[in-house]
Order: structure tokens, then C-alpha cells, then sequence
């Protein structure tokens, strides 16, 4: 296809060539509305000087440093989620958002800690994925005194110094996860989950709302020991051959965390597909392909555009004003995939 012309663009956005020069090169005063419409055609037909037109447009609204800490940068979630975070700050009208997007390579305290650091130097808010340390809580603390908020991400951390809470239930996944393999067992059986670490509130209540789900509703299953992955495929991997091998009457279990590419090679070396129960989390390339070929049962996911918008939304509002205004909490829907909807 040929690269859209001035012409293209001022057809697509209604006004005249002349128009779009002037919201080009800022020569004359062009109305807010009018260069907005221009904006939003250019970005619509792939004009080669939007960035150029967004500059001209949004070179009046305040500007924002705004900082995204997330875990696992080899991860397809991960990638995906930055992905996102940039595009929700490009899609913002009311301010200039400079999205600075880090990653944690390990999830320790001292890690997480060093990150953290590193990026409120830079920002004037972050928003951060990382488990429950004290150490963690304490350098939170610290930020807030100096004015910078600090939003959790995914999985909460302590209340008393982050500014807000933003991801899903993650007790009702849990129990969504156990829903889906009591009601798709052909009997009862033995089912396990695992966790990425105790210190991920997240993944703490997946687990207890996934217990609780068959203690309540299917006591004729029995729960095993629930068991750490560290979110990583290789020691997911792993467990599961082992689990596999000491409980042979396994029905199902749920990765609560992240990992999950570990057990689905599992699934396969070992053939059973469409013979065990597995609910993952996210919809990945990975968690995908496993869905149609009938490896993975469910997969649970993260709206991540619709929760990129309200991040953006919440950490303006605790910049420009008083945070107290700001919902501790902001819980959004999870999605549900299966074979049929993929």
C-alpha cells in the first residue's frame, strides 16, 4: 500500500491541506477540536507524522513522568502488559504521558527495592508488581512521604502505603478456577494448585478462594499440598512430572500464578491432553495454542487495556490532586478463554 499523503489526511479528517499545515508546523492558531480531529485521522490512516502532530497537539496539557515497575520481562504477560501501558499513555487527551516502563530481574526484596528506587528518581507516580516484604512496605513508606504515590499492580501489598490497589479479584478467580475443574470432572479425584511464592497476595488469595471453593462445593475432591513454582516454567515443569508421578489419579490443578508454560510442556511429554484438568492464567501464545489442542482447560485472564486506562487515570488524579479522592481499591472484571472462544 502507498504511505498516506497530506492529501489523504486532510480528506480523513474533513478539513482542507491548508488546515493540516498549520497544525503541522503551528504557523496560525488552529482550533483545539480541529487539530484533535486531525490527530485521531492521522493515527487512524498510519499518517508518517503523527508523532509530529501529537507533539503539536498535546504541547500545551501538563506533562507527566509516570513509572511502571513490572516482573519477568521474558514473559509473553509481561511484554504484553508494557505494551499496553504505552499505549493507554498515548491515549491520553487531557496531559503528555511519559510511560517509563522497568522490569525486576528477580523477585527479591533487595531487587525489587533497587527498582523501585531507580524509577521514582525519575517519576512522579509508579505503579508496581511485587510481593508482600517489609522491606518493600518500608521503601513504599518512604516514597509516599516524599509525595510520590505508589499503586499496586495485579497482586495487592500493604495497604497502609500504597496509594490504591488495581487488578482483579483474585479470590474469585481462584474459586472460578476450582468451579471449572469440579464441574468438568467426570468424577472426583485428587487436584492441586501452585503458587509463585507465599509473599504474592495474589496468588495467596487464587489459593484460598480455590480451596474454599471445593470445601464448600465439592468436599468429595481432595486439595494436595499446595506447591511453589517461583513462576517459573522450569521448576513448574518439573513439579508437575513429579506431581504426576505420585498422584497418577490426578484429575486437575490450577497454576495460580505464573509458570504455566511448564506445566503445559508436561501435559504433553507425558500425552495427556484432554485427560487432565489444567486452568492457567493469562492468554498468551502459549496458554493459546494449549487451549485448542486441549491442553489446558481454562485460562483466566487479565483485562489489561481496560486496566492500563484506569491505571493512567488514577495515578493523574494522585499527581493533580488530592489522593484521598482516590478508591483504595479498583477492582475490574477477569476474562475466561476456553477452546470455543479463542
Amino acid at each position: 500500500m502507498r504511505r498516506p499523503t497530506i492529501s489523504d489526511l486532510a480528506k480523513a479528517s474533513g478539513v482542507s491541506v491548508a488546515t493540516i499545515d498549520r497544525v503541522l508546523n503551528g504557523r496560525h492558531r488552529v482550533r483545539e477540536e480541529t487539530a484533535r480531529r486531525v490527530y485521531e485521522a492521522a493515527q487512524e490512516i498510519g499518517y508518517h507524522a503523527v508523532g509530529l502532530l501529537r507533539q503539536r497537539v498535546f504541547e500545551d496539557l501538563p506533562q507527566y513522568r509516570l513509572g511502571f515497575v513490572l516482573q519477568k520481562p521474558v514473559q509473553a504477560f509481561y511484554q504484553a502488559f508494557a505494551k499496553e501501558v504505552v499505549v493507554a499513555a498515548q491515549a491520553v487527551t487531557t496531559a503528555r504521558i511519559n510511560a517509563l516502563v522497568d522490569f525486576v530481574p528477580a523477585s527479591t526484596p533487595t531487587a525489587i527495592v533497587e527498582r523501585l528506587k531507580a524509577m521514582a528518581a525519575r517519576s512522579q507516580a509508579i505503579a508496581l508488581v511485587a510481593p508482600d516484604y517489609p522491606a518493600v512496605t518500608a521503601a513504599i513508606e518512604e516514597l509516599k512521604e516524599k509525595g510520590i504515590a505508589v499503586f499496586s499492580l495485579l497482586s495487592d501489598f500493604s495497604t497502609t502505603a500504597r496509594q490504591g490497589y488495581i487488578g482483579v479479584d483474585n479470590r474469585k478467580v481462584g474459586r472460578t478456577a476450582a468451579w471449572a475443574i469440579a464441574r468438568s470432572a467426570r468424577r472426583p479425584g485428587k487436584v492441586a494448585c501452585f503458587v509463585g511464592s507465599h509473599r504474592f497476595l495474589g496468588h495467596e488469595l487464587r489459593e484460598i478462594g480455590f480451596r474454599s471453593y471445593f470445601r464448600e462445593n465439592a468436599p468429595e475432591f481432595e486439595v494436595l499440598d499446595t506447591l511453589i513454582n517461583l513462576d517459573t516454567p522450569e521448576i513448574t515443569h518439573e513439579a508437575t512430572l513429579d506431581l504426576l508421578q505420585k498422584h497418577p489419579d490426578l484429575i486437575g490443578f490450577y497454576v495460580c500464578g505464573g509458570g504455566m508454560e511448564g506445566a503445559i510442556s508436561a501435559i504433553r511429554e507425558e500425552h495427556l491432553a484432554g485427560k487432565l484438568i489444567a486452568v492457567v492464567n493469562e492468554l498468551t501464545p502459549e496458554s493459546k495454542a494449549a487451549l485448542a489442542d486441549d491442553v489446558v482447560t481454562m485460562a483466566i485472564g487479565t483485562p489489561l487495556p481496560a486496566l492500563c486506562q484506569e491505571l493512567m487515570s488514577l495515578m493523574m488524579k494522585s499527581i493533580e490532586s488530592d489522593a484521598t479522592a482516590i478508591p483504595g481499591q479498583s477492582v475490574l472484571p477477569f476474562e475466561i478463554f476456553v477452546s470455543e472462544n479463542i
